[in-house]
């Protein structure tokens, strides 16, 4: 088995994967520890953007085989979103998907956790994509179900230029790396919730701190009055209490008139 071995430090600062080969009784051994890393260097990022590059761009040094990668969303099996690129080459890939309607991500991968084109120029399954994909010069895809919800899924999709580039020690790794990459985007998206939450609950103590003092009313009357205000102009409550806080206004409608 060929894989990029372990992190090192790239001249940026950044950590990379470095290449070296595993092999022998070991290199099961080897590949849990570098992937051990992985999922903690993947659990380092920032926030939900940051931890979605970090993904694809890893994906492209773990996974033998792989020269592009990228992260997609399908809404309903109809809706396909690509959220994070290693290169603009798999927008472009994925745009094909979405125009032609057919693709592994459209179709095979709500029932399958991994899917192989291994020929694209022969690939009979989605003929119409196909075709599109090696006009941009794409030899083979190797795709990874990360998640099903409902009729959504996501997805990760790994390219090369080379026809049959991916290999079983391709598609072993990249389950693998898909588990890890799985957890990380789950832990990157409750972080940004929680956030979320925090930043609404402090927007709100805010606005109702303005109404108490402007109105000398309690804590309970001042958010029942935002409430209110939500509920009138069909505004969501943190859009409401935003607002106040950035013009002193509560809005009573949605040309934003004041109470």
């Amino acid at each position: 088995m060929t894989t990029n071995a372990k992190y090192g430090q790239s001249g940026s600062g950044q950590r990379v994967l470095s290449g070296d080969s595993v092999a022998g009784p070991r290199r099961l051994a080897d590949l849990a520890l570098q992937l051990g890393d992985l999922a903690r260097y993947l659990q380092e990022q920032g926030g939900i953007d940051e931890t979605l590059q970090c993904i694809v761009d890893t994906a492209v040094q773990t996974v033998p085989g792989a020269e592009y990668a990228g992260l997609s969303v399908v809404e309903k099996r109809e809706t396909m979103r690509t959220l994070a690129v290693s290169a603009d080459l798999v927008n472009q890939v994925d745009q094909a998907q979405i125009d032609c309607r057919q693709g592994p991500c459209m179709d095979v991968l709500h029932k399958k956790h991994t899917v192989l084109l291994p020929k694209m120029a022969e690939e009979q399954r989605w003929p119409h994509f196909a075709a599109r994909a090696a006009e941009l010069g794409i030899g083979s895809i190797l795709a990874f179900q990360l998640y099903v919800t409902g009729d959504d899924l996501g997805a990760l999709n790994l390219y090369s230029r080379r026809t049959e580039a991916f290999t079983d020690d391709s598609e072993q790794v990249g389950l693998l790396f898909a588990t890890h990459a799985a957890v990380a985007m789950a832990d990157a998206q409750q972080r940004a919730r929680l956030s979320r939450a925090m930043s609404t609950r402090d927007l709100i103590g805010q606005a109702k701190g303005i109404l108490m003092e402007r109105h000398k009313l309690s804590s309970d009357q001042a958010f029942a009055l935002l409430v209110r205000a939500s509920q009138r102009t069909n505004i969501k409550l943190a859009d409401v209490a935003e607002y106040l806080t950035h013009s002193g206004e509560l809005v009573t409608s949605t040309d934003s008139r004041q109470l």
